[in-house]
């Protein structure tokens, strides 16, 4: 066995291509950029490695990581650890859905197209919205595509975006919009909730949306339809990026004015996988169909009455002019999308009410706990599984000191919000045990 043969190309197959080419060495296909920009000198690698090296360093890299299962994690802020019944694995694993990818010959892939329709009206159900895409990315890309939507219906350019949405979204919101020229403004937050005198302040004729959270990155609860209301008013839309668990028992975004709802999918019977992937999750109006970025798959019957499926809108610029595209949106992520799917018909309406239950419910034990150990609860509103709690001067070296002990004690909010210095974002799950709260409460107690 050659000792690297995971490196295609040999020396004679560079010179085979060099000669085709008729260019004598590498350095000529590299002629059109300036000589300034060129690195001059030989990268600072270490010497290869064999195959089985190479293995060795990566698991032990990879053995550097705590994975949920072995630690208890408090940690959520739009990604959660949630239970994920083995019959969702068992189904995304499976050959031919696990190898599929985006269908371009759709006339023969019916079986892809299928689970692409099921997972649209799953979401448009539960979003209480009237069509879903395919999906995106993730929860923040479709954040961002939502506000281009919005702008493109209206013929505006401004959005605005309460502060008590994702930090992290807010910042890919901010990248798709100085691409488009579309300003965006941050509105105030009064007691981790949006402010309503400020929004009403900073609506006006040339605002395409309004964008909140829905619970926000604190979990508390927002005045959707009252929001929405206000703006509808100046003829703007109201674009809610919902938490998919918490609609177990919170009323869905539609139902409450929203435009255009969004979500991060994660939560749907995906892995936590360190970051990803995940998917993004869009549904709309159907006045704003033609709007949705990627693609849309619908139902027909073929020349013999057939049920068939098809994919009916692909406003993508691989179709159709790039200037007439929605979105330069390319793919879906159709294997998450799938596992979203399984999950939401594996539990059916009950089951995810009940585990959207089991969020509340111990999350309200939890800060019941905790601030009888001595944390401060920053906001006695209305909040779903995930809550703020002040813990004072001392917050950083309570963190560590938790952290050390294997209990990841909730994200630290002074690096986005710093008047949240001495605060933390805590959230809880239905896989948390009553035994670890519990724990958590004592050992807080004592480092207070």
């Amino acid at each position: 066995m050659k000792p690297f043969s995971y490196i295609p190309n040999t020396e004679q197959d560079r010179a085979q291509m060099l000669s085709s080419l008729k260019l004598s060495g590498v350095a000529e296909l590299f002629a059109d950029i300036p000589a300034s920009f060129r690195l001059d000198q030989p990268m600072n690698l270490p010497p290869a490695a064999s195959e089985w090296e190479l293995m060795k360093e990566l698991k032990e890299l990879a053995g550097r990581n705590v994975h949920v299962e072995d630690a208890v994690s408090f940690l959520g802020a739009g990604a959660y650890h949630h239970f994920i019944p083995s019959v969702v694995d068992a189904v995304i694993g499976r050959s031919e859905f696990y190898s599929a990818y985006t269908p371009y010959q759709p006339e023969i892939s019916q079986g892809i197209l299928q689970a692409i329709f099921e997972y649209q009206t799953l979401i448009a159900n539960l979003l209480g919205m009237e069509v879903s895409n395919a999906s995106v990315y993730d929860g923040a890309t479709a954040l961002g595509e939502a506000a281009l939507m919005a702008c493109s219906h209206t013929r505006r350019n401004r959005v605005l975006v309460a502060r008590t949405v994702n930090p992290d979204h807010r910042a890919v919101l901010a990248t798709y919009a100085a691409g488009q020229s579309i300003a965006v403004t941050e509105i105030a937050m009064t007691a981790l909730q949006l402010s309503l005198p400020d929004l009403e302040r900073e609506l006006s004729d040339d605002t395409a949306a309004v964008i909140i959270q829905y619970p926000n990155f604190f979990g508390t609860i927002e005045d959707v339809r009252e929001i929405a209301s206000r703006a509808h008013a100046r003829g703007a839309l109201l674009i809610v990026s919902a938490y998919p668990i918490a609609l177990g028992l919170l009323e869905a975004p539609g139902s409450l004015g929203a435009d255009i709802a969004v979500a991060e999918g994660q939560s749907l019977g995906n892995s936590l996988s360190f970051g990803g992937p995940y998917l993004g999750v869009m549904a709309t109006t159907s006045a704003l169909l033609r709007r949705l970025p990627g693609r849309i798959a619908g139902q027909t019957k073929d020349r013999d009455g057939r049920r068939g499926f098809v994919l009916t809108l692909q406003a993508r610029e691989q179709h159709i002019r790039r200037e007439k595209a929605s979105s330069n949106i390319c793919s879906n992520q159709a294997l998450n999308a799938l596992a979203a799917s399984v999950y939401l018909s594996c539990m059916g309406p009950n089951g995810l009410r009940e585990v959207a239950r089991q969020n509340l419910v111990k999350a309200h034990y939890a800060a019941a706990r905790f601030t009888a150990a001595g944390a401060e609860l920053a906001v006695a509103g209305s909040y779903f599984n995930e809550f703020v709690l002040r813990l004072g001067p001392a917050r950083d070296r309570i963190v560590s000191a938790l952290a050390a002990e294997g209990v990841y004690f909730g994200l630290p909010l002074g690096r986005h919000y710093p008047e949240l210095g001495e605060h933390v974002l805590v959230a809880v799950t239905e896989v948390m045990a009553k035994g670890a709260i519990d724990h958590t409460a004592e050992r807080l107690e004592a480092l207070l």
